[in-house]
């Protein structure tokens, strides 16, 4: 059978672990070249990278911080010297804070809006440069949080209220390049960060569960499976959406 994505290169940031690994892995299973983009985890990119090489895939790890313009750049230049061109831009990198409006500094607001508002912003700019005129695919992982907004997240789910509207404005701007801009919002997801943050055995865990109709969390394939569509032809037509992977929790 076909792959969905053969021939085409993909670059996942944040790919060391979690969402990002699955959806890098589940890119090269379809047959692109992945460049497994990470930030600090080079033994989590390197072993992403393993397991896709393992299998036949095409893969190589970059370390670059994309909420730094001069990392993006560099990300991107080792890209396309390993891969020639780029087709896909899967913008997962992000970070979450939870915080009650007493506790909020100006730290926290910066760091999160700098990696997952202004990252994502800069890093598809130069993603803009590299796409063929035949176009390309930027995918943006948002949240839940966007619409669904729970206490002691304001400037995270801010964050990705952002993300949201950056999808569809881009979508409008970049469509006459041929390039498509769609966001998808995972529900919770159970992924390492998700355990280090205590959210396994929490009432958090349980209440999410106990209104979600498909009776479950997420796993991380259930976000790269929605990624591989929207990276391929599939989605040929669809452009600015944004896409709740939760369940059917809202």
């Amino acid at each position: 059978m076909a792959k969905k994505l053969e021939g085409k290169v993909a670059v996942v940031t944040g790919a060391s672990k979690g969402i990002g690994a699955s959806i890098a892995k589940h890119l090269a299973a379809e047959g692109a070249s992945v460049v497994v983009n990470y930030a600090t985890s080079k033994e989590g990119a390197d072993r992403a990278v393993a397991e896709i090489t393992g299998k036949g895939g095409k893969a190589i790890a970059v370390q670059a911080d994309v909420s730094k313009q001069a990392d993006i750049g560099r990300l991107f230049a080792e890209s396309k010297r390993a891969f020639g061109k780029l087709d896909i831009l899967i913008n997962n990198a992000g970070v979450y804070e939870f915080s009650p409006l007493e506790g909020i500094t100006e730290g926290h607001f910066d760091k999160q809006f700098d990696l997952n508002v202004l990252g994502l912003i800069l890093t598809s700019q130069e993603a803009a440069k590299h796409f063929s005129p035949e176009g390309g695919s930027i995918v943006n992982i948002s949240s839940l949080v966007s619409t669904l907004a729970p206490p002691n997240s304001s400037v995270y789910s801010a964050t990705k209220a952002a993300v949201d509207a950056v999808t569809k404005s881009l979508a409008k701007e970049l469509g006459p390049r041929k390039i498509r801009v769609n966001a998808i919002n995972p529900g919770m997801v159970e992924t390492e960060g998700w355990h280090a943050a205590g959210f396994a055995e929490s009432d958090m865990r349980k209440q999410v569960e106990a209104q979600t109709p498909l009776g479950r969390i997420g796993q991380p394939e259930d976000i790269a499976h929605a990624a591989v569509f929207f990276a391929s032809s599939d989605a040929a037509w669809i452009t600015g959406e944004t896409l709740l992977v939760a369940g059917g929790f809202r």
